[in-house]
């Protein structure tokens, strides 16, 4: 690994990080292939600490978690709440688990609702295909994928105990801590109920995965689907601006200096890909599908066909997402063929 790989991925290193005024970054291991480690935040005071986000539960993050917190003076027994931005299995899970064992209380946001019970309909088998996105492929042109979605299935699900949290939180919600007050701002397209927490007064922007310093966010990965999650997404990054700029404290990733920054970047990288997905469509590329395998994948510029199937699932979802902000401006029109899948096109002069 060259150094400036190396420098990229230091903040996986399980280290407690001293943010100062009583914040504490503690990565947490992931038993993914692709995201090695998830941010976990502690704000702590002589009482005890409050964590934004909770981790996947795993032995490695449980055993990660305790012996962090050994190092700032505080158990497990001493955490009052698990603030958590999202509803994904490595922001969620061991929040559910550590709550069952020292009562801990959980904060979800309110829009994540839906979320929570198309999880508990997938993992029943009343929910279609138990991959994210997997029901739609055949709308987007992708039904050879379907095929093949058993062996992911086959897996099973990696947590079952999805239970619903002890508040649900609404956007614009202050909540009162210890040492500061956070307040919830809803950023939907990551997920439909992401919420970021600001702290004005620190300059500080607990933002989970809706901006990420390194890597763009898979858009609209959830189970309840949004099929306008990019527009979303991008009006959440829009009023992100509209917040002052706060240190960067992300889920995946290193701690930055400006939120706006990487806000900015990733405003110009979709502009980017709605412009590469117009091309496509131009070239003759109709459904979401071939519009996917005629651009490139990752920082990585990867191949539509060297992607695993996981990842091949996420990217014709999010090329929808794209072709559905197109559409909404005018840029392309949809119809659909008989065999039920969508069809864009540009519009004839």
């Amino acid at each position: 690994m060259s150094q400036a790989a190396a420098d990229r991925y230091a903040w996986i290193e399980p280290d407690v990080e001293d943010l100062g005024a009583g914040v504490y970054r503690i990565p947490l291991p992931l038993p993914l292939d692709g995201l090695k480690a998830v941010n976990v935040y502690a704000i702590t005071d002589p009482g005890g600490v409050d964590l934004i986000d909770a981790g996947f539960a795993i032995v490695a993050a449980r055993e990660r978690l305790t012996e962090a917190l050994r190092q700032l003076g505080y158990g497990l027994g001493d955490v009052r709440n698990f603030i958590v931005t999202h509803i994904h299995i490595d922001h969620y899970s061991l929040a559910v688990e550590l709550r069952r064992e020292f009562r801990t209380l959980i904060s979800l946001g309110a829009d994540e609702r839906a979320n929570l019970v198309a999880t508990r309909e997938m993992i029943n088998g009343a929910g279609g295909h138990k991959v994210f996105g997997g029901e739609n492929l055949r709308r987007l042109g992708a039904a050879e994928l379907i095929d093949r979605l058993p062996a992911l299935e086959r897996q099973g699900p990696m947590f079952r105990d999805w239970e619903d949290p002890d508040r649900w939180v609404a956007d614009g919600a202050d909540l009162d801590l210890r040492t500061r007050t956070l307040r919830a701002v809803h950023t939907p397209g990551h997920t439909r109920g992401h919420l970021v927490y600001h702290d004005a007064a620190a300059e500080i922007m607990f933002a989970g995965d809706h901006v990420l310093p390194h890597i763009t966010p898979s858009i609209g990965f959830e189970p309840a689907g949004n099929r306008m999650a990019l527009r979303d997404y991008l009006s959440s990054l829009a009023r992100t601006l509209e917040l002052p700029d706060a240190r960067l404290l992300p889920a995946h990733g290193p701690v930055t200096a400006s939120t706006h920054q990487r806000v900015n970047e990733l405003l110009a990288h979709h502009d980017t890909r709605l412009d590469e997905t117009l091309a496509a469509v131009r070239e003759g590329h109709a459904t979401p599908l071939e519009v996917a395998t005629a651009v490139k994948w990752t920082r990585r510029q990867t191949r539509f066909g060297d992607l695993d199937l996981f990842g091949q699932v996420q990217a014709v979802n999010e090329t929808a997402a794209h072709l559905e902000v197109l559409l909404v401006r005018g840029q392309v029109t949809r119809e659909v063929s008989p065999a039920g899948a969508d069809l864009y096109q540009v519009p004839h002069p």
